[in-house]
């Protein structure tokens, strides 16, 4: 099995990964397809106008989330990783004004915001809780391409025949090796991953960075790793300067500031207590989460809706530790995405599928690893250090109130950095032998989201969402 650092930690922006980087993506693709006429099935010139409908949690939580911005940005042209605010704002005014997209080889096409693009809140499309239609026609009102595309979590986006097909891989262990064709250490599980660690004398970051740089090169992945830290780091530093009210309706204020200025208050008045360092911790994830709310450009981290954890631990690591190097930082990323390629593999990183265990949960464990990791932790301590941090998410629910991603969110992610370090630190005391396997412990994961209510899993019906204080 192979995923790469890339694939787990994707530039884009907020709020969701799932419900804004994955409907964008997919729009573009069916933009791509429309330019090509699919194949040569249809005159791409003949295209009259896109319909749109999202369905299942795409849905129930589109507004908050903001997935009808996100469509429409995707049918402007806009990628995820590539988004410049104003002119996406411009643009999102012109097309409400207009009603007309003007595309690559298709030319003016009919859009209207409130007629084509709908949300259809009946029963989701029957592969995956993230589901949206796209629909070209013709001037007569012909179909010329109708696509179907699932948001799997994490920015990933398949079309339904390639779920299908995922679906239907008659051996796990030979899709593994195939998928793994021509990369020395392509680790499936935690266990193949410690078998392979031992044979080869290698870290996990070791192990991960030959199977990157055979796909890179040494220099491309360097320099991709240090724009991946850049972008988080910048983002902290953003979201610890905002001050005002987040958008959505909720009125939830930004806090990262004013919490960032009593610690730096304390700091030179000599009078911080022991316990501040959660304080730090938690104010960076907030700053993070609290930018990410806003729609400001963040890194999935393996998730928009978990992004805060694992940039808030790294800048734990190198601002409050000891013996800090920068090249500690490449070895936290590349052990942190290991991890989460594991459970997003073999289990779900997607709080629509199996809640917010699979969110901030997985992000806890992959920042447990790398900052364990990073401290010099061998690989056995490395896996304990993912999996305790994961059990202790275990059952988590994903239940943002009104679809935003705010409550419980921002908070949430502080939760998840403290839990990380806590992690990592039980980890290192120890000699690496435990009782529960990372491998059993992903797989409980899976199962308890399979387990799971729907109104629990990021359709704002259940839990906090709808236990709401009275006004």
């Amino acid at each position: 099995m192979f995923l790469s650092v890339f694939d787990i930690f994707k530039i884009g922006i907020g709020p969701s990964s799932s419900h804004t980087m994955g409907p964008m993506t997919a729009a573009v693709d069916f933009l791509d397809k429309l330019k090509k006429g699919e194949g040569g099935r249809f005159d791409p010139r003949s295209v009259a106008r896109i319909r749109a409908s999202l369905h299942g949690s795409l849905a129930f939580t589109g507004k908050g989330h903001a997935t009808d911005r996100a469509v429409m940005l995707g049918l402007l042209g806009f990628r995820p990783d590539a988004v410049n605010a104003d002119l996406a704002e411009q643009q999102l005014g012109d097309l409400q004004n207009s009603e007309k997209l003007t595309l690559p080889e298709c030319g003016d096409v009919a859009f209207s915001p409130e007629a084509d693009l709908t949300f259809d809140y009946g029963p989701a499309l029957p592969h995956h809780a993230n589901g949206m239609k796209l629909t070209a026609l013709d001037a007569s009102g012909e179909v010329l391409l109708t696509e179907t595309y699932y948001s799997i979590g994490g920015g990933f986006v398949m079309t339904e025949a390639e779920l299908i097909a995922s679906e239907k891989a008659p051996d796990a262990d030979l899709h593994q090796e195939q998928e793994a064709v021509g990369y020395p250490y392509p680790f499936g599980s935690a266990s193949e991953m410690l078998e392979m660690g031992e044979a080869s004398n290698l870290s996990i970051a070791e192990m991960k960075r030959i199977n990157e740089e055979t796909a890179l090169g040494p220099e491309t992945l360097t320099n991709r790793l240090d724009a991946i830290w850049t972008v988080m780091n910048a983002c902290i530093d953003r979201g610890l300067e905002q001050e005002g009210t987040l958008p959505g309706g909720l009125s939830v204020k930004r806090r990262a500031r004013a919490i960032h200025q009593r610690l730096l208050d304390q700091c030179g008045a000599n009078s911080k207590q022991p316990h501040t360092i959660n304080d730090w911790l938690s104010v960076y994830a907030m700053a993070v989460n609290e930018e990410n709310a806003a729609g400001g450009q963040v890194v999935t981290s393996p998730t928009n809706g978990a992004a805060g954890v694992v940039p808030a631990v790294i800048r734990y690591y190198r601002d409050h530790c000891v013996d800090v190097t920068r090249e500690g930082i490449d070895t936290f990323l590349l052990t942190a995405a290991a991890i989460g390629g594991l459970i997003k593999h073999n289990a779900s990183i997607s709080g629509a599928e199996c809640g917010c265990q699979a969110e901030v949960g997985s992000a806890s464990a992959m920042a447990a690893a790398g900052l364990c990791a990073a401290l010099g932790g061998s690989n056995a301590q490395i896996e304990n250090a993912a999996e305790i941090a994961l059990e202790h998410h275990l059952g988590m629910t994903c239940d943002p109130v009104k679809g935003l991603v705010q409550v419980p969110c921002i908070e949430r992610n502080g939760m998840g950095a403290i839990k990380a370090v806590s992690a990592a630190s039980l980890a290192l005391h120890g000699d690496g032998s435990h009782f529960m396997p990372l491998d059993n412990c992903i797989e409980t994961m899976r199962q308890t989201g399979q387990d799971m209510r729907e109104k629990y899993k990021e359709t704002s019906l259940g839990g906090l969402a709808v236990n709401l204080p009275e006004c």
